[in-house]
């Protein structure tokens, strides 16, 4: 999209501020990270057109014409994931690929209900791989893309929350989400919500902060262990769901210990073995290995171990 058009499709909000704030949100950057960035959702109606970032013309594409191996699909129905050799198959004479998509198995199963979900979009449809940078460079934060192709009246997952941030585009059809606050604040990716299913499901059995029917051009921002679940309407959905891998202190603890370990690695002090005969190191040497694990600690950097987590 040109500057000149995304200018009129949203007026007094120039493309030079930004993906988000010229197709995500109608509020201003500082308010958003200030009210709502892993704070709380945001719905917002009719933020603009993404025709030129996805279509059901371009799921025709990847399916049919794309070629596209297991990876990158995967096909849910009434809360739980396919087997992946209900849709794939040997590729055909002369190849060796055994789980291509099988388009024909593939509709079969969407006919019956299914929700097709073609996963990691900015590696495979370039409009959605040059937006997918440019969020993420504003957001300071890996982001993926999958979109999420539901049949009438159908829905692929049952209640549950992500361990990552998400931003929902819908871009053909109709869908209601309903929405509820977390039972768990600020999951880290291995405190998935199945973890949790009882508390889950008793929170989605209460009042929604969020019960809208999303239409093309609809977008919701969810924080991370914000419950949601949606059903497509009289006809067949598809959206887009960017999810934010959001960088935490936890994280950064993570790599500080990373980088600590490796620094203590190299001191042959702490390598050397604790006197023959003794269980208990004692006082003396706790507080002494204390002391070293300190010191390592204030050279110890974890930028290096985020940087690689980031690509």
């Amino acid at each position: 999209m040109s500057t000149s058009e995304a200018a009129s499709r949203h007026p007094g909000r120039p493309e030079a501020s930004g993906v988000l704030e010229s197709r995500l949100i109608d509020i201003d950057r500082q308010r958003f990270a200030e009210e709502y960035w892993g704070k709380r959702a945001l719905f917002t109606r009719g933020a603009g057109d993404f025709s030129d970032l996805f279509s059901s013309e371009a799921v025709d594409e990847l399916i049919s014409r794309r070629g596209l191996r297991s990876p990158f699909l995967r096909v849910a129905k009434d809360g739980a994931t396919l087997p992946t050799s209900s849709f794939t198959a040997p590729a055909g004479v002369g190849a060796t690929i055994a789980d291509q998509l099988d388009d024909t198995a593939l509709w079969r199963h969407f006919d019956g209900g299914a929700t097709l979900v073609l996963q990691a979009l900015q590696r495979t449809w370039d409009p959605v791989a040059s937006f997918v940078t440019r969020l993420s460079g504003e957001l300071g934060n890996p982001v993926q893309a999958n979109a999420y192709i539901t049949p009438p009246q159908n829905q692929g997952f049952d209640d549950h929350y992500d361990v990552h941030d998400v931003f929902v585009l819908q871009i053909s059809g109709t869908k209601r989400w309903i929405i509820h606050e977390p039972v768990f604040e600020n999951p880290l990716r291995d405190q998935p919500w199945t973890d949790r299913r009882e508390a889950v499901a008793s929170a989605a059995a209460g009042e929604p902060v969020i019960d809208e029917v999303f239409e093309p051009g609809d977008v919701l921002y969810l924080p991370r262990g914000w419950l949601h679940a949606a059903q497509a309407q009289g006809e067949v959905s598809v959206h887009l769901t960017l999810g934010v891998h959001n960088r935490t202190q936890y994280a950064i603890a993570e790599h500080l210990s990373e980088a600590l370990l490796a620094a203590l690695r190299e001191d042959p002090e702490m390598r050397a073995s604790l006197p023959l005969g003794v269980d208990d190191p004692g006082e003396e040497v706790v507080e002494a290995v204390k002391r070293r694990f300190a010191a390592a600690l204030e050279r110890a950097d974890p930028r290096p171990g985020l940087y690689r987590a980031n690509r």
